[in-house]
């Protein structure tokens, strides 16, 4: 624990060039405490943060595994909902409190102190490990295909381990073989040369302010559908089993949500539950809005311009380029007149799609059972991981989702938390699957 605690101390904003520093002293302590821990270690330098890489004795007889992890947090912002230090942990019921504790610093961490235990009890591991950390996740993962394409051979494997998915619920071990894919952007709405007063010109000259209200309200429609024509064109149905199974999953049901979240209801896309609209559909979302007078009081102006961000959660079947294609074709369309759009784009990934009942699967499922003395739940995870279809087409191998956040664990949020139950599960869990997988 008190490892773990140096460990989240570094405030490694990958995302904030003012804290290069702080990423580059993280990159360091992890290569240290993977040799300590008896690895072969290495900081690889990319086109951005650096890669860190942990390997043991390989042998030819055994199965590679590549665990990986990112350690690279979000911004902290509002610092003032912060209930103590982000970058200064503390245990509050039974919860680490700290930025990065569960994305991903405090998952990718228990994997590596169940590798240090059973190097230090067993003399070595039952797998040749590779263990591959990045420092851009939380900003796409710029670099790290390329890494990838670069050292192919030397990262060649039989599967990848993930934990930086979630849990459904305390005590439910869950196994992630999906994820949504990712598309993002920012466009501006722009009218006047400069700010005009709304009193002068008001009515005359078109409003960017009311523009943008009226562009965002255009993507869907009144029951929650992406009203983005051709937006649901190459959507992968469910399948039957999974819509059997997600229906009586723990900590999916209205009540849970509306817990977690604390919304006064619940709203989407009709005729599919919560659970398939988080882990099996497309969605529009906005996720900031701006534009004119935003200080104290009444400053009676027209805004010369007007800006939105946009993001974009798609689902097998979907292209992110074609997506955001339609999405630029969709804002021009339905632009006001009176001003013009320009439309920014941001980062993308794939959606990514396993099967669980692979005999990779069935021994993650394995080694969840005995961990967590449950049945595992099998579920498809609503946020995007671009690298890990990226992990699919360069390397050719699929990933096991091992989440162990738990859904209030605040990631990209002040208080940000994980349980200390759940970082010692993951000490276990990393034992018994390395078994398991040797076993195959």
């Amino acid at each position: 624990m008190d490892e773990l605690f140096e460990l989240l101390r570094f405030a490694s904003i990958s995302t904030d060039s003012g804290h290069k520093v702080d990423v580059q002293a993280c990159a360091d302590w992890l290569a240290a405490r993977m040799a300590a821990a008896g690895l072969q270690s290495e900081v690889c330098p990319t086109g951005g943060h650096p890669v860190v890489i942990g390997r043991n004795e390989q042998e030819a007889d055994r199965p590679t595994v590549l665990v990986y992890g990112h350690y690279d947090v979000q911004p902290v912002d509002p610092l003032e909902l912060w209930e103590s230090d982000p970058f200064d942990p503390v245990i509050r019921d039974g919860r680490i409190w700290a930025r990065g504790s569960t994305d991903n610093k405090g998952q990718f961490f228990a994997h590596l102190c169940g590798i240090a235990e059973t190097i230090e009890e067993d003399g070595k591991l039952p797998v040749n490990l590779i263990m591959l950390l990045e420092g851009e996740e939380e900003i796409g993962s710029p670099s790290l295909r390329p890494f990838l394409e670069a050292h192919r051979g030397e990262l060649a494997c039989d599967v990848i381990v993930v934990s930086d998915t979630g849990m459904v619920a305390p005590g439910v071990p869950t196994l992630g073989y999906g994820l949504r894919g990712i598309t993002c952007c920012e466009f501006a709405i722009r009218g006047p040369a400069r700010d005009l007063h709304s009193g002068v010109y008001g009515g005359a000259v078109a409003n960017p302010g009311t523009a943008v209200a009226r562009l965002v309200a255009s993507l869907h429609d009144d029951n929650g559908r992406v009203a983005i024509d051709g937006f649901y064109d190459d959507v992968v149905a469910l399948e039957d089993w999974e819509r059997e199974m997600w229906r009586s999953v723990p900590g999916m049901s209205e009540e849970d949500i509306l817990g977690v979240t604390g919304a006064p209801s619940l709203f989407g896309e009709s005729g599919y539950t919560s659970a398939e609209r988080l882990w099996a559909r497309p969605t529009a979302e906005v996720n900031g809005i701006w534009g004119g007078y935003q200080g104290e009081g009444s400053k009676t102006v027209l805004p010369a311009e007007s800006f939105a961000k946009l993001s974009f959660r798609l689902v097998p079947g979907q292209d992110p380029s074609d997506i955001m294609d339609k999405v630029q074709a969709h804002l021009e369309k339905h632009c006001p007149e009176g001003v013009t759009v320009e439309v920014e784009r941001g980062h993308h990934g794939q959606a990514y799609r396993s099967d669980p009942h692979s005999a990779h699967g069935r021994a993650a499922q394995e080694a969840l059972r005995k961990t967590f003395r449950a049945d595992p739940v099998l579920i498809r995870e609503g946020g995007s991981i671009p690298i890990i279809q990226d992990f699919k087409e360069v390397l050719g191998v699929d990933t096991l989702l091992l989440g162990l956040a738990l859904p209030d664990c605040q990631i990209h949020s002040p208080n940000e938390n994980f349980t200390v139950e759940n970082f010692e599960g993951g000490i276990r869990l990393n034992r018994v699957l390395f078994e398991e997988l040797a076993g195959i």
